[in-house]
């Protein structure tokens, strides 16, 4: 889970910028009528969710007043109330949002629960947004407030001290880099195998990584985080699909070595700040014609 601090120099900014973005989000649902995708998966029954979600909304006639979508209107009152601010600084936000205007809504998974994750699933309203996180109080904290938002408990096997070995171990094995291969089954020690079976079985068009916790030797870090989402992301059905990875604290060493080793130095779009994006193809040829794990 990553460790959000109060900024009272920036957190007016913040919140005014974002406040705005949800009043022109509402401005265009109640113009247009529009609606939720009705494509997404509905959660899978043999999954414990933490939290359900509640962001349908029913078309209303033209002459019906449109309610704001509860997700939106949590949101409004949230971050117009509160005094805490997002790790993510704006410019590092607005990467992401960037991706969500063009993409949204979409399938977006995140890698991390906290007090942005409200935003995050209101920037992307009539896709599925859910979240994983390895704080299990802590998302039983988050879902009692926002019960809106879909969570999931993840348990990672790793520690930060072990990354160096990891990555050695890993780099140049066959099996890591195997796209055909089901993670769930994987034999490479990076692979998350214990996650919902949503996550594998979901096309994401975006993943975040922004958790678990990596700031100390004992913490789980982000090494499985980072090649995992990867990994989720070669292995689109659609050829033609790309998939917007970001990670966030790459001025840290396992951020910052494992993206560019995983993700790929030349899938590298942007960096702002502390945050890198990645747009990684379809690598369901990988090992034909020519198709490489990394250009």
């Amino acid at each position: 889970m990553t460790t959000y601090l109060p900024f009272p120099m920036t957190t007016r900014l913040i919140l005014s910028s974002f406040v705005s973005l949800v009043v022109l989000t509402l401005f265009f649902i109640t113009r247009t009528g529009f609606s939720p995708s009705s494509s997404f998966h509905q959660p899978l029954n043999n999954t414990l969710r933490i939290s359900t979600s509640s962001t349908g909304s029913k078309l209303q006639s033209p002459r019906s007043c449109n309610k704001i979508p509860p997700s939106l209107a949590d949101a409004l009152v949230h971050y117009a109330s509160s005094n805490v601010t997002p790790q993510q600084t704006l410019s590092e936000i607005s990467v992401t949002k960037k991706e969500l205007e063009k993409k949204s809504p979409c399938n977006f998974l995140v890698f991390g629960l906290g007090h942005d994750s409200l935003m995050w699933a209101t920037l992307n309203h009539g896709g599925r947004t859910i979240f994983l996180d390895e704080d299990e109080s802590w998302i039983h904290q988050i879902a009692e407030k926002f019960p809106s938002l879909e969570s999931y408990h993840v348990r990672y096997k790793t520690k930060v001290r072990d990354a160096e070995a990891l990555m050695a171990a890993t780099k140049d094995r066959e099996e890591c880099r195997r796209v055909s291969t089901d993670l769930r089954v994987s034999t490479c020690e990076l692979a998350l195998k214990g996650l919902p079976e949503v996550v594998y079985e979901t096309e994401w068009d975006l993943i975040m990584v922004d958790a678990p916790t990596g700031f100390h030797e004992e913490a789980p870090g982000r090494m499985s985080a980072i090649y995992t989402a990867g990994m989720i992301a070669r292995r689109r059905k659609d050829e033609e699909e790309t998939t917007a990875v970001f990670v966030h604290d790459v001025d840290r060493k396992v951020e910052d070595e494992f993206s560019m080793e995983f993700l790929c130095r030349d899938y590298m779009t942007k960096q702002e700040g502390r945050l890198r994006h990645f747009t990684v193809p379809s690598h369901r040829n990988y090992g034909v014609s020519g198709v490489k794990f990394c250009p």
